[in-house]
């Protein structure tokens, strides 16, 4: 059986460079207007939103179970001027948590075809624990699969709702949903034809 670590690691070595670099649409949407302070990005990849958080002013710790990621995270961070505002660990979600309290923390994508059946639900809890009072937790992630897509090549990812994200949580009192959205992105099919994605967005304030 394939591990968490096993996965990813092989995904990433099969390319130098799998992401663009540029931050996630909805995270910049989400968090443009917000005062800089610390961050908490999950699952944070090559460390495209990591360092346009910090070209912001975010002090930022990306986590994420590759190392190799992690590795081109932090060079991506070094070449954009950032580095003394990142740090970087790496933690299988589903087993250990990064220990903090953060103003913002992300979790853009959190979809993984090794996961074990409610473990996303239980990061995005340790996710809400993890907020300041007065901070933000953003959650994107993908509200179903591209429209050219007929066979769901991951067909035991789930992709849930954003009622459902919220009823997971299961926060109580003492929180305020600011965004509860599904965004359509316009995209070209691989043969250039036209079709979209959708995708969900959700913004929940700890109040102070």
């Amino acid at each position: 059986m394939t591990t968490t670590e096993q996965f990813w690691e092989g995904f990433y070595l099969d390319r130098d460079q799998v992401w663009s670099g540029e931050p996630n649409p909805l995270l910049v949407r989400e968090v443009a207007g917000l005062t800089p302070g610390t961050a908490l990005d999950l699952g944070c990849a090559e460390g495209g939103d990591v360092v346009w958080l910090a070209r912001q002013g975010w002090r930022v710790l990306g986590v994420d179970v590759s190392a190799t990621a992690l590795g081109r995270a932090a060079a991506r961070a070094a070449g954009a001027g950032v580095a003394d505002l990142v740090a970087f660990e790496r933690h299988d979600l589903g087993e250990t948590f990064p220990a903090g309290e953060f103003d913002l923390v992300s979790a853009q994508y959190l979809h993984s075809p090794v996961a074990v059946e409610g473990e996303r639900g239980g990061i995005l809890r340790h996710a809400a624990d993890a907020v300041a009072p007065g901070g933000v937790l953003v959650i994107g992630g993908h509200a179903g699969w591209p429209s050219w897509v007929t066979e769901h090549p991951h067909g035991d990812i789930v992709l849930p709702t954003t009622a459902e994200v919220l009823r997971s949580l299961d926060l109580g009192e003492g929180w305020q949903v600011e965004t509860d959205e599904v965004v359509r992105r316009e995209m070209a099919d691989p043969d250039g034809n036209p079709g979209h994605r959708d995708d969900n967005v959700l913004r929940i304030r700890r109040l102070p």
